[in-house]
């Protein structure tokens, strides 16, 4: 491993216009930088450097789509392979979140609250605490970490690298409240009520989109998001039909080949893939098969109903077959796509929502209420860590000037 990224920095040409990080990283990630630094043995430098720039590094570095974004930018990928900085970053991101001292900082007097602790809401917490904010994170699961815990597979991203994240936030002085839940007991009132100068809002995307079909409700169908939350609590069988092929379904037929199903089938309504061609992949590496120009217009005791799609010689969908595919599957676990929960919206006056239920927020990331801030994925839809990491510092940013500490 190190004599491999040790061999990668070197190949690095330290670009003067570094494309990797203007045009591939949402975050920016300050690419050549950190590689000299590594390549001078400063590694808590580059660590440090990593850290300030996204938190989430460690997490990032792991489940980024490099190939689509920094390395997918990297100038040396044109003639051949590009700088691997995704093993570079997890060196050292790693590293420094097992050898840096967070302490806290000294107080601003400003009070905050952040709602939810994935991606977007420990971004907001640490940059917050960073800056002398008093910080309390209310989660409303056991374990922090929102899709990082309990969306993102084990195989994938270790739970104990999530779990770091909670010790750096206590060393930084913030406080965490798990297995509370705002807009249940307690609304976003209250904590404005209880001397909170500001509030982020980190929800993400709980809720499945259903396909509104009949059969949803059946015994032998799940929702991709909440299979994933504990695959073992579901007996799927020997036979799993997968609709949909994002990231998420990826997930799910990986998951689903690791408890017992020997045959999964992600189906296709054309054929695009959203996933990451990585995660596509890994995917068909063990054993799945996507299955293409399969729309589902219905579940029944035996699996799911399809129409067969007709394509033209550039792919497009001009119709579909008269006779409907019906598919035996033992379990059929949708995965099209998440929306936020409503419970803020519902119990919150003035909160505004789109069409989609995500929240709306000006460019400063705050919310139609005053004070009220958000990002990640209750904002933007389900995107990625990275994009979650990158809308936090918009919203933080914007809660600095509102609090008058900008």
């Amino acid at each position: 491993m190190a004599i491999h990224i040790v061999e990668e920095a070197n190949r690095c040409l330290g670009c003067k216009r570094p494309l990797c990080q203007l045009k591939g990283c949402p975050v920016h990630t300050p690419i050549p930088q950190v590689i000299d630094l590594f390549k001078q043995r400063k590694l808590d430098e580059a660590g440090a450097l990593l850290f300030e720039n996204n938190p989430m590094s460690a997490v990032c570095s792991i489940v980024c789509n490099h190939s689509n974004q920094c390395e997918g930018a990297c100038v040396q990928g044109h003639k051949g392979a590009p700088i691997h900085f995704s093993s570079i970053e997890s060196f050292i991101s790693s590293a420094y979140l097992e050898r840096a001292r967070f302490e806290q900082a000294e107080s601003c007097g400003k009070s905050v609250a952040v709602i939810g602790s994935g991606p977007a809401g420990i971004t907001a917490a640490i940059k917050l605490a960073q800056r002398g904010c008093d910080v309390t994170v209310f989660e409303q699961r056991e374990q922090i970490g929102g899709v990082l815990e309990y969306g993102i597979p084990e195989f994938r991203l270790p739970k104990t690298l999530v779990q770091k994240y909670r010790k750096v936030m206590c060393d930084l002085g913030v406080h965490v409240r798990p297995s509370t839940t705002i807009g249940g007991a307690l609304h976003i009132d209250d904590l404005l009520r209880d001397g909170y100068d500001a509030v982020f809002v980190g929800t993400g995307t709980w809720r499945a989109r259903k396909l509104g079909i009949p059969g949803e409700t059946r015994g032998n169908v799940a929702f991709g998001i909440d299979y994933l939350v504990n695959p073992s609590s579901v007996h799927i069988g020997d036979e799993v039909a997968v609709i949909g092929v994002g990231n998420v379904a990826m997930d799910v037929a990986r998951q689903a080949l690791r408890h017992g199903a020997r045959k999964v089938t992600l189906y296709a309504r054309s054929k695009h893939v959203s996933a990451s061609s990585d995660e596509v992949e890994y995917a068909e590496l063990e054993g799945a098969e996507i299955a293409y120009g399969k729309a589902i217009c219905a579940i029944d005791e035996n699996g799911p109903v399809f129409r067969t799609a007709i394509f033209d010689e550039d792919d497009k969908v001009t119709g579909y077959e008269e006779q409907l595919d019906h598919v035996h599957a033992d379990t059929v676990i949708i995965a099209a796509s998440q929306q936020p929960k409503n419970k803020l919206v519902l119990t919150t006056d003035g909160l505004c929502a789109n069409d989609r239920g995500l929240l709306e927020v000006g460019e400063d990331g705050q919310t139609t209420v005053p004070g009220v801030f958000a990002a990640g994925d209750v904002v933007v839809g389900p995107l990625t860590v990275v994009h979650a990491v990158a809308g936090a510092k918009v919203a933080v940013a914007g809660m600095l000037a509102y609090l008058g500490l900008e």
